[in-house]
């Protein structure tokens, strides 16, 4: 085999190891910021402290993330679909069981107990955002709503097409009940300062929305 048949290979082998090095490089910056953002805030939080718990030359964050809001961005973003991999909320398998449950009450559980266990991972993040929304930090915040909404919407859509949805409620009424009650902010009042479970706000949740959302008919 010649060397010009070789090298192909071998380019794309040293490709692929600097790709792996660079993601895992990315994810290690991630989780020591997410941590430090925590800990200590956002804006107590340096460039430089992220590198030092990530374990990286302070010039390695500009050249990956560009700023220390942009790393606050992607600490958010892993923390709302639980992982690192490049696949959109809205597309994940949860979802499309959602979508496929022809039972509404049954498809707010399923949505409720997803957003549960996503609140579970982002509330202390989230706080940390909130914390700093004097700052540039309250881009970020105005977006994540933003989002959050256009998500609810996409749901409330969903639901509104099942059997039993509310008469006279329409989509955009749906969509703010379900923004209003499965939040960040309600969550934090009720488990974390209220020192309800997981499980009891996820209950109560999915019981309220289902109350309203697909009530039941009056004899």
């Amino acid at each position: 085999m010649s060397t010009e048949t070789r090298r192909p290979a071998a380019t794309t082998r040293s490709h692929a190891r600097r790709h792996e090095r660079r993601r895992a490089t990315r994810e290690r910056i991630v989780q020591a910021a997410a941590a430090l953002f925590v800990r200590d805030g956002y804006l107590a939080t340096t460039m430089a402290a992220i590198a030092a718990e990530a374990g990286v030359a302070v010039q390695s964050l500009y050249l990956i993330f560009g700023s220390k809001l942009d790393i606050l961005k992607a600490a958010l973003d892993v923390a709302i679909v639980g992982d690192f991999e490049p696949v959109p909320l809205l597309e994940r398998e949860w979802a499309k069981r959602f979508a496929e449950t022809p039972d509404g009450p049954q498809a707010v559980r399923l949505l409720i107990r997803e957003v549960s266990r996503i609140l579970g991972r982002t509330y202390p993040i989230y706080a940390a955002v909130q914390a700093a929304a004097a700052s540039e930090a309250g881009e970020l915040l105005a977006e994540n709503k933003r989002q959050r909404h256009e998500g609810n919407r996409v749901k409330a859509e969903e639901l509104s097409r099942k059997p039993g949805f509310a008469r006279g409620l329409t989509d955009a009424g749906a969509a703010d009940l379900i923004y209003g009650l499965a939040s960040e902010e309600l969550y934090g009042l009720l488990v974390v300062d209220r020192g309800w479970s997981p499980e009891k706000w996820e209950r109560w949740c999915a019981d309220t929305l289902i109350s309203i959302l697909f009530p039941q008919p009056t004899t």
